[in-house]
Parts: C-alpha cells; structure tokens; sequence
C-alpha cells in the first residue's frame, strides 16, 4: 500500500492570495487554505517528496517530516522549487538524492550551485544530481517511479507515475500520443486544475477532467487550485468523478501497477 499526502495544492500564490480579499481568499474553510503544490509519498520505511515550494519547512513541521529518501522535481518554477535549502536538515550525514529530467536539474543547479558540490560546510544542503530520461523507470527504496514528460506551455517537464497513481502538476499537454503505454494502468490521476478560466500554461477543471478520462483514470484529484473557485463549488460541480484535492488530505492506494 502506498500513502500520499497532500503537502500543499495552490497555485504559484497560495491561498490566501497577498493583499486579496475575494470570497475564497477571506473563506472560513479550511479546504480554502493552500499552499503550494507538493506531495509526501510512504511505502514501508521509504519518504518521497515531489516537490519543495516556498512552505516547504512548515509542511514537514506540520506532517512530522523526520525522514526523507529522495526528491522528485517536476520543473524548476520558484513555487516547486524554493524550499530546497531546507533539504539540509536530511543531509547531515549522507547526500540526499534529487531526481529530474537533465534540463529540470541543470536549471536548479544554476539557483542553488552550492548543494550540489563538496563544499565542507555544514550550512548547505548536500545533494546528489540523479538524472531520469523520458519515461525511464526507477527504484528509491521500496517505491518504483517512472518519470512522464509533459508540457506546461511551451516547457516540458516531469509528471510522475507510482504504481496505480499519476502525479501530473503544472500541466497543460499530457502528450497523450507519446506516453500512452505508459498511461495504462492509471487508476488514481493527480492532476492540476487551475480554474474554470482558460490558462495558456495550465489545464482547467474540465481540460483536467477531460483528459483524466481519455487516460482512463478511475479517480481524479484536482491540485495547483487558484483562488478563482472554492473547494466547495468545484466539490459540488465535479464529485464524485473529480473531486478537488487540500492540504494535509491522505490517500491510501493500491501499489500495484
């Protein structure tokens, strides 16, 4: 069995929104709170994170983070990627493994070139470079990922499959022509669903939706939500096929491919 939990799931500025009093920055519900898109992925004593936004300290402190084996990136945009100095505290004694297309970790070696040498001081975190090709599959611990190119406007970048489940963030092209051998079999799709609003770089609800059932997804999860759309209209419009995803919702899944 394979546990997900939802580190965050906003968009590039959370929720609450700077400065912004709309229905769904002001929102009493919890649902209503977000930060920035990430995951935590356990199998047995294995901890994944895809992801390291600018929230990522407080999401460890919030979920008892103590142990983390790797980390999967999707793309180098600031609000996947800005947490990353606060990998240090799991690299104390060993580099910790990060994983990405070449192009993806030639990016954020550019914006944090100190993780990544042999610097001796102990203030950095210490990573290790590890290169995935398009579609290649790959074992961290008890979990086997295969890493799926996708388009987020005119980048492409990493979605993730695990088992039965697909984490496809940031996205705005799956690329169906390409990786649809690799689609088969996908039960659970994470996907993003920015807003009714159509978005040159991210999917709408119904484009998620959309291409969830051209996958053929059994159940969807919306993430990278804007402040445009409540957690409960979207509940109301798209349950129970597509339902919208919050910070701290655990999902329990079958690790079978």
């Amino acid at each position: 069995m394979i546990r997900i939990e939802f580190l965050g799931t906003g968009t590039s500025h959370g929720i609450p929104v700077i400065g912004c009093h709309c229905p769904v920055c002001s929102s009493e519900d919890v649902h209503d709170k977000r930060y920035r898109s990430s995951i935590l992925i356990r199998k047995g004593e294995t901890s994944v994170v895809i992801d390291t936004g600018y929230e990522f300290r407080l999401q460890a402190l919030r979920t008892g983070l103590d142990k983390l084996d790797a980390v999967l990136y999707t793309h180098s945009h600031s609000d996947h990627l800005m947490g990353l100095d606060d990998l240090r505290v799991f690299t104390d004694e060993r580099k910790l493994p990060v994983y990405s297309f070449p192009s993806v970790l030639s990016s954020i070696e550019r914006i944090f070139p100190y993780a990544f040498t042999d610097m001796p001081y102990k203030g950095v975190p210490r990573l290790e470079r590890k290169e995935v090709a398009e579609r290649e599959s790959f074992s961290i611990g008890e979990l086997e990922f295969q890493a799926i190119p996708l388009l987020h406007g005119c980048m492409r970048i990493a979605g993730y499959r695990f088992g039965s489940v697909a984490y496809f963030t940031d996205v705005s092209d799956i690329l169906y022509e390409e990786n649809k051998e690799s689609f088969k079999g996908i039960k659970t799709l994470i996907i993003g669903g920015l807003r009714d609003k159509p978005h040159w770089s991210h999917f709408t609800f119904q484009q998620a939706v959309d291409n969830a059932k051209l996958i053929g997804a059994e159940k969807v999860y919306f993430t990278h939500i804007s402040h445009a759309t409540s957690h409960r209209d979207i509940e109301m419009r798209f349950s129970p096929y597509a339902r919208p995803a919050y910070d701290t919702l655990v999902l329990e899944v079958d690790d079978e491919r």
